[in-house]
């Protein structure tokens, strides 16, 4: 089995397990994901925290872009994936950490990334947990980081607005279905006021 087909696979079967924290029946292309990276300065991140992280087809992009010094935590809800991630990537700038996003602080350990990319599909989350998982995005961010978002719909993208002083948005047609690309820079009114 080919591991596009096999990590297809994995997925549509994390979905039936739990569509609402999954999101996704198919993996994210990686035109889409590099298009989603091109906005961002991985190369020069010391630290890239990818939530979602899945089959790993961000991760594997995002470890080709990183420098040779800097790490990448990827967190990863779903036990099989986390499974298949720490087995899939040998390289040691990579932590899998099998947990929710939401935990993110204690997942570094009070570290700040220089890039979060985020993964989640945030318009398929219970509200609470949504606005929870949002909230955790400037917090785990240095000064200047940029937080990187994909999405299949535009509807987060005033909740960005709030939490974020600039929000880029680019669309992808070469995704499917098409892919809403946020990059997120800036303390916003609602996470300078927390």
């Amino acid at each position: 089995m080919t591991d596009a087909l096999g990590d297809g696979l994995r997925l549509l079967r994390a979905f039936a397990s739990n569509p609402r924290q999954i999101g996704a029946v198919l993996p994210t292309s990686r035109t889409a994901v590099r298009a989603m990276l091109d906005l961002a300065d991985v190369p020069a991140a010391g630290l890239v925290v990818e939530l979602g992280a899945g089959t790993g087809v961000a991760t594997r992009e995002i470890l080709a872009r990183l420098g040779p010094a800097a790490r990448l935590v990827a967190v990863e809800i779903e036990p099989r994936l986390a499974r298949l991630l720490t087995e899939r990537f040998g390289d040691p700038r990579l932590q899998v950490v099998c947990g929710s996003a939401e935990d993110l602080d204690a997942h570094l350990d009070g570290d700040r990334a220089d890039v979060v990319v985020s993964m989640l599909p945030f318009t398929s989350l219970e509200a609470g947990l949504r606005r929870r998982l949002l909230d955790v995005l400037p917090r785990a961010l240095r000064p200047g980081g940029t937080a990187l978002v994909i999405q299949y719909s535009p509807l987060v993208r005033g909740e960005l607005r709030r939490r974020f002083a600039a929000v880029r948005t680019v669309v992808t047609p070469w995704n499917v279905p098409p892919a809403f690309l946020f990059a997120c820079t800036g303390p916003g009114a609602a996470a300078a006021g927390r």
